[in-house]
């Protein structure tokens, strides 16, 4: 009964042994630190070049209408692509009621508008709004996007 205990322990031992080895040999992750990972420079995204219309300029409200029976409102709005090359737009609308509370809101795109052409969107708000409700503009965003075809 000992030479097996003893048996035993040798073999504990020696697994203890090569487990210590492998462990060892095994390289550990670098100590964690605050410092943010090496990454690829980010590029600075373009600034618009003094020739290139801010979005604002290319986004009108040309209708802003309450639906009388449904109480719902909504806005018609024009782009004109005052840029020198294709873009996609993304245009939030808010619905603001007499005291400039925004009651509604509702977002429309336009997709590979070419230079100098123009479209026209509407914007449909969800639920009913009170009367004198009126429209805003908000979230304008102006992309450069592929071929207009």
């Amino acid at each position: 009964m000992t030479l097996v205990v003893g048996g035993g322990l040798v073999v504990a031992g020696a697994l203890a042994a090569l487990v210590y080895a492998l462990l060892d040999s095994v390289a550990l992750p670098p100590e964690r630190t605050d410092v943010p990972y090496d990454a690829a420079p980010v590029e600075p995204a373009p600034e618009p070049t003094a020739s290139e219309p801010d979005v604002k300029e290319d986004v009108t409200i040309t209708a802003c209408t309450r639906d009388p029976q449904i109480g719902w409102q909504s806005a018609e709005v024009k782009v004109v692509n005052g840029s020198s090359g294709v873009a996609s737009y993304h245009i939030g609308v808010e619905f603001l009621d007499k005291d400039g509370v925004r009651v509604a809101d509702s977002v429309t795109g336009v997709v590979d508008l070419a230079p100098g052409r123009s479209a026209v969107k509407k914007v449909q708000g969800l639920g009913e709004v009170p009367r004198g409700t009126t429209c805003r503009l908000r979230d304008l965003t102006r992309m450069p996007s592929g071929s207009a075809g």
